[in-house]
Order: structure tokens, then C-alpha cells, then sequence
């Protein structure tokens, strides 16, 4: 049968100043009717790029060079705007990482699906609106009628994917592009939109071209998976046994980055005394409504004990408490309960003294917005060692320890990339000579690669000072490798505390085992 989707030979670079920049570089692939193609590589690797040529949606400084992009055997370059109207949306429909900027704000979610009805398939405002709600209900939104009438906003992340999704496929579309759609989402959410689509993917029988730089993931999804580096397509094979034999030492780097639960990285124990405890700890909001204030619970009555230099990790959806629990150590809520830290107990952020506040840091999940831009390196260095007792002289020290240059100090937080931005992040925290390190979902936002470097960073730190760590992730797989122990979190409640040696096997919550299924685990065979 011929293919839906056929690329050869394709070119794109971008200029910038007068300079050229090679995003893709002779690319070939096909995409047979019905099949799902797996597209996987790092930030900058043209992944994003591909799909923007594909949908006709490039910037003004792209320049295509030579190949073709064909769809259903028609040439997408030689489109103009009315028969790209005529495709985009109703043939070729795409699904974007964050379903927040791909809302519209000022729309009602329900208007934002009938419209793509009224537009392409030319339905009338009743019809689409009645079309609209079917495909709600088919995307398993639990009330459609009333999620019809709110805005994004008034959505969680998960409901706003599913609404993203509703509207791709409400034209069925010959084609979806689906540009990470999982990586914004926790890992029950994010499986619950994989078996989404692939049951939609049964029924439409669509083709469809899932990027991401999860080849574990991918690997659950797809039927061939093509690596991209560089712009160059570097190996493709079907998706069951490119985690067996790769064949590209890029490939094989991408699959020994991938976190495992049967691999340990953390191969001490933990120290015998204790460190720090939580006493029936609770966080609430204080939230204004539009007609009254209501409270929010972050975490209810949560209780543990983080040992000497033990890492424990700490698992939950979106909600659960995670974040709640590591801003309450932090001092950056207030809560009730107690903390106990080195024989004293401390009831509230103000009870916090300088050496409690040096002891326990805390590394955020986006350092883009915990760095400030307007600052040098050396400047955000300097902080903590002047409030902690240190010299400045110690910057190059921290950031060799992170493995940065010392010409680093002079650079602003936009000169650097993710994975450097969060080094400057974890030399910040160390420079207080912390002995509690809290890490809330510190590489949610990396590559694969990358965020094995900064896992081998923060162990290979923990060694040097004898730190320990309070590991929030949504990765199961993740904590498997690297914490002695892994707390639960469920709706603010801590629903089990155990060794991870433990976590596959014997009695665990019924929401536990339901996060063990859900975690994406390579396809072997």
C-alpha cells in the first residue's frame, strides 16, 4: 500500500545574524496507513522541526533546501494556503506537548473542539456542538456537559490533553503528529493518554508519527521507531527490538540512559540516625473563589523520617502533596505539625533559624524560574556563601563540583542550557553545605541523557558530602535507581512508606500498584 506520510531526502536550516544553522539534514521516512512511527532524540535533535515542516507551520527565518514531503502522494511544499487549509486540521491534525499554549484562554474548552467541527467538516453550530460532547465522552471526560462551559484555565492538565486530543482527532484525520503529549503529565495521567490513543489509533485506523526523547515510552506506543541526532536520521528499527540491539552508539546511549527499575545506582545504606522527621504534618490553601474563600488541603497529617544520608524518594500524581511537603521543609508555606530536625522541633516557618535554613536547601523543578535573569552566575553563587558563612572564593570550587568551567561564573542563566541551568541550581544549594537537599522533580524538564548526568551528579555529591535527599519525582522507574526508600502520595495522604527493594513485591496501597503498572518499562520482545 502506498504511504500515508513519505519524506526524502528533506533539508531545513534557520538563519539567525547572517549565520545558517542545519536543523535537518537529509531526512527519509515513511509512515504506512494505519501505522505509528516513533520518532525519538534529545532537545535540538530537528524532532520538533520535522513536525513544523510537516504541518507547514515553520518560521520566517526556516530556509528548506532540497527533498520532498509528500502526504497521500501529494506534495505538502507545493501547497498554498487554501489547499493547506483544506489539509491542516481536517487530514493532518497534531497533538503539542503543552495543552496550556495550545488552548485558546478566551475560549470555552468546548468551543474550542465544535470550532474545528464548524470549520472542517462544516457542521452547524447545534451539530458541532452535539459532535463536540460525543467526542468529550469519547476521550473519557467524566462530565463533558460541564467541562464544555469552563475555560483552560479551569481545567487540570490532564483534561485540557484530552480536550487538546478530542479536537485532533474529531475531523479523523489521515495522519496525527503527536509532539510529546505525555511529558508535561504524571505518569497515571500520562498512561491513561497512551491507552487513549492507541484506542482512538484502533478505530480511526489513522497513521500517526509520535515524537519524543523517551525511547522507553515510545517503545510502548509505536510500531517502528526511527533515532534522530543532529538533524540525521541515525537508526530505525521496529520498536520491540531496538531496546535489544541497537545499533548506534547514540541509540545505545539513549537506552542505558533510560532509567530501570531492575538497575540500583545507589548501592550504600543509609546512615542508622535520624535526620529530620515530619509529625502529622498538613499544608492548606486559603483559596479565593468568585463568591466565597474555600480551603485547599496540599498534604494532610504525613508522617516519616529521613535518615543520614538516605535518599528517599517520593512518588505521587499531580495534587498529591508532593510539592507541599518539600515547600513546608523549606519554609516557603506555612503548615501544622512538626518538624524535627537534629533534637529540636520546629512548628512553623518562622521557628526556622539561620542553621536550620542553611541545613535543609532546596532545588526546584524549573531553574528558569528560580535563577534570577538578571543576575550573573557568580552573583547567584555568592548569595548563599555570604548568608552561609562562605567566600566567595569557593565559586569555582562549587563549580567545578557540578562540572561546569570556572568562565561560567560570568554567564547569565539564557547563555546556558537546561541541564547547565539546573547545575547552577544544585551548585547553589550546596554551597550552604546542606545536609538535607531537596529535589522536587529536578529533571522533569531533561533529556534522557541529560538527566542520567545529573542523577550521577547529585550521587556523586551525596558521596563527597555525606547528603541526603528528598527525591520527588513522577518516575517510578527513577526511584528504583536511586532511593533506599520510596514515600507514597495520594490526594495529601502518605499512602506507603517502604524500601524500594520492596515496591514490586508483598502488599503495597491499591494507588501503588496502579503507579507500578503504569510506569513505562522498554518493550523487549
Amino acid at each position: 500500500m502506498s504511504p500515508v506520510l513519505s519524506i526524502e531526502n528533506y533539508r531545513l536550516e534557520y538563519r539567525s545574524s547572517g549565520t545558517a544553522f542545519r536543523a535537518l539534514d537529509d531526512v527519509s521516512l515513511t509512515i504506512g496507513p494505519g501505522e505509528v512511527l516513533g520518532l525519538v532524540g534529545e532537545s535540538g535533535s530537528g524532532k520538533s522541526s520535522l513536525a513544523a515542516a510537516i504541518m507547514r507551520l515553520l518560521p520566517p527565518n526556516s530556509r528548506e533546501g532540497g527533498g520532498t514531503i509528500r502526504f497521500q502522494g501529494e506534495d505538502l511544499r507545493a501547497m498554498g494556503p487554501r489547499q493547506l487549509r483544506s489539509v491542516r486540521g481536517r487530514r493532518i491534525a497534531m497533538v503539542f506537548q503543552d495543552p496550556s499554549s495550545a488552548l485558546n484562554p478566551t475560549l470555552t474548552l468546548g468551543r474550542q473542539v465544535s470550532e474545528v467541527l464548524e470549520t472542517h467538516r462544516g457542521l452547524t453550530p447545534p451539530e458541532a456542538r452535539a459532535e463536540a460532547l460525543a467526542m468529550l465522552r469519547h476521550v473519557e471526560i467524566k462530565d463533558p456537559e460541564a467541562l464544555f462551559a469552563r475555560y483552560p484555565h479551569e481545567a487540570s492538565g490532564g483534561e485540557k490533553q484530552r480536550v487538546v486530543i478530542a479536537a485532533a482527532f474529531a475531523c479523523h484525520p489521515e495522519l496525527v503528529l503527536l509532539d510529546e503529549p505525555t511529558t508535561a503529565l504524571d505518569v497515571l495521567t500520562g498512561a491513561r493518554i497512551l491507552e487513549l490513543v492507541r484506542r482512538l489509533r484502533a478505530q480511526i485506523g489513522m497513521a500517526g508519527l509520535y515524537i519524543s526523547h523517551d525511547l522507553a515510552l515510545v517503545s510502548r506506543v509505536a510500531d517502528r521507531i526511527a533515532v534522530i541526532r543532529g538533524g540525521r536520521i541515525v537508526e530505525e528499527q521496529p520498536a520491540a527490538t531496538i531496546f535489544r540491539n541497537p545499533r548506534h552508539p547514540y541509540t545505545r546511549l539513549l537506552a542505558e540512559a533510560a532509567p530501570r527499575p531492575d538497575r540500583r545506582l545507589t548501592t550504600d545504606e543509609a546512615g542508622a540516625e535520624p535526620l529530620l522527621g515530619l509529625d502529622s504534618l498538613s499544608v492548606r490553601y486559603d483559596r479565593r473563589g468568585v463568591f466565597r474563600r474555600r480551603a485547599a488541603t496540599g498534604a494532610e497529617n504525613v508522617s516519616f523520617t529521613i535518615r543520614e544520608r538516605e535518599v528517599l524518594g517520593v512518588i505521587g500524581e499531580s495534587g498529591s502533596g508532593k510539592s507541599s511537603l518539600a515547600r513546608a521543609l523549606a519554609g516557603l508555606v506555612r503548615f501544622e505539625g512538626t518538624i524535627r530536625f537534629t533534637g529540636r522541633s520546629v512548628k512553623g516557618p518562622g521557628a526556622m533559624d539561620r542553621a536550620y535554613r542553611r541545613a535543609v536547601q532546596i532545588v526546584f523543578q524549573s531553574p528558569d524560574s528560580s535563577l534570577n535573569p538578571r543576575q550573573r552566575v557568580r552573583e547567584i553563587l555568592a548569595r548563599p556563601l555570604k548568608m552561609f558563612g562562605g567566600n566567595v572564593a569557593e565559586i569555582p570550587r562549587l563549580l567545578d563540583e557540578v562540572r561546569l568551567a570556572p568562565n561560567y561564573a560570568a554567564r547569565y542563566p539564557h547563555e546556558l542550557s537546561g541541564g547547565e541551568k539546573q547545575r547552577v541550581a544544585i551548585a547553589r544549594a550546596f554551597a550552604a553545605r546542606p545536609r538535607l537537599v531537596i529535589c522536587d522533580e529536578i529533571t522533569a524538564a531533561l533529556d534522557v541523557s541529560m538527566q542520567a548526568s545529573v542523577i550521577e551528579l547529585l550521587l556523586a555529591l551525596r558521596a563527597a558530602h555525606d547528603t541526603a535527599y528528598l527525591f520527588i519525582t513522577h518516575d517510578l522507574n527513577l526511584i528504583a535507581e536511586v532511593a533506599h526508600r520510596v514515600a507514597v502520595m495520594y490526594r495529601g495522604r502518605l499512602v506507603d512508606l517502604l524500601p524500594v527493594a520492596q515496591l514490586r513485591e508483598g502488599d503495597v496501597h491499591p494507588y501503588t500498584g496502579a503507579l507500578i503498572a503504569a510506569s513505562p518499562l522498554p518493550v523487549t520482545a
